[in-house]
């Protein structure tokens, strides 16, 4: 059987008119031993907040970027944001992905010379994924001797 590529249909079950569509969709669904389709019933993991992104730049980046020295010198909040993004998003096969990040996130695509890239991006994180990558950033920048404001809306460290 030669058929076209199945789309991706998430249905989030709150009602009986939901619970019918997914009935509707798994009927219809082609049936298929050398490619079959995947059903997947699970928790609605929660997208990462803006609030979180938001402190994110202006707490532990900021103090990162004003307070951390590497090999001499000191580096932009952009600049930590891409190593942290690179060293601390969840790779794209890990078995925990459905709870770190959203539908459709990848952390590697390659370039046509065969160089990997970080395409990963905090935005395609859940709240738990989120929560993860920055208490690592937050570890890091404590091994670098980095002290962290309790409240990062009240300005840089002196």
């Amino acid at each position: 059987m030669n058929r076209d590529t199945f789309p991706t249909r998430r249905i989030l079950l709150r009602t009986e008119m939901q619970r019918q569509a997914a009935h509707a969709m798994i009927n219809s669904m082609p049936l298929d031993g050398s490619k079959p389709l995947e059903i997947i019933g699970r928790e609605e993991a929660k997208a990462r907040k803006l609030d979180q992104n938001a402190l994110m730049w202006v707490g532990p980046l900021a103090d990162i970027a004003q307070q951390a020295y590497h090999q001499g010198r000191t580096y932009s909040a952009e600049i930590w944001h891409e190593l942290f993004k690179v060293m601390y998003l969840p790779e794209d096969d890990d078995p925990e992905i459905h709870l770190l990040a959203k539908e459709g996130y990848r952390k590697w695509d390659y370039l046509p010379n065969g160089d990997r890239i970080c395409i990963g991006s905090t935005t395609k994180l859940t709240v738990t994924g989120f929560s993860r990558y920055l208490e690592q950033v937050l570890a890091h920048g404590a091994s670098m001797g980095v002290i962290f404001h309790a409240n990062p809306r009240e300005g840089a460290a002196p």
